[in-house]
């Protein structure tokens, strides 16, 4: 079995959904199941073995850095790497954090919490060859808006604003990346979904389906749902 791969956790949001619970405080320390969320994250990644995370941070990231530390409390290692005075977007975070991160890493949404098995996920993007991996999940419109248009174990289509009825995957919020995808990224402020979009036409995104659903703190919605799940699941 190959050696966990580090986890680049996307925490620069401004969290504009949430209105004023995030003009103060980012999502990651939002207190959920009472403790700040970012805490079950990194006890759910050292649950599957992860030792290492860099967070990648943006807004209020000092907030996040000063409750995390150097992760030993959780046992990992995590690193921090900072926006800077310019918002980078979620594919700049990462090309600038690659100095922390090695030649190939995990990628997790920083306002998902995702109850998956990481080691099969890590396998199959290493056997696939490919630049890039994304989990997707048979959401049917349910939890969020599907985008992702999945079909025999390839994903056919992926977009965010280009949405079609055959679209009844959705990106689940986990992927993994080798150092050269972000080679790609040539300006800055750069999304993830547009990477990931630029992967999949030079088809070099694998995919992987997971069968557990998504909860996530990004709308208050999802918010309430996420405490519900962990008042009843909290890995402790």
């Amino acid at each position: 079995m190959s050696r966990p791969l580090p986890v680049a956790v996307l925490a620069g949001g401004l969290g504009k959904r949430l209105g004023e619970l995030t003009e103060r405080r980012p999502k990651a320390i939002l207190e959920v199941a009472g403790e700040p969320f970012i805490a079950h994250q990194l006890r759910l990644m050292r649950q599957e073995g992860i030792g290492e995370v860099v967070v990648c941070a943006g807004h209020l990231g000092d907030q996040i850095e000063r409750f995390v530390g150097d992760g030993a409390a959780f046992g990992l290692s995590v690193r921090f790497s900072y926006d800077g005075p310019t918002l980078l977007g979620t594919a700049g975070a990462l090309e600038k954090a690659l100095p922390l991160l090695g030649d190939a890493f995990f990628v997790l949404y920083g306002d998902s919490l995702l109850p998956c098995r990481y080691a099969p996920i890590q396998q199959a993007f290493l056997d696939s060859g490919r630049l890039g991996l994304m989990t997707v999940y048979a959401n049917d419109g349910r939890w969020d808006t599907s985008n992702v248009e999945f079909s025999d174990g390839r994903i056919v289509a992926y977009s965010k604003d280009q949405l079609t009825p055959a679209m009844r995957h959705i990106d689940y919020g986990l992927g993994l990346l080798r150092r050269e995808a972000l080679e790609l990224v040539r300006d800055v402020p750069c999304d993830l979904a547009w990477l990931y979009q630029e992967l999949l036409r030079r088809d070099q995104l694998a995919a992987y389906e997971v069968s557990e659903r998504f909860y996530e703190v990004g709308s208050v919605s999802g918010l309430e749902e996420t405490e519900r799940y962990l008042r009843a699941h909290a890995v402790h």
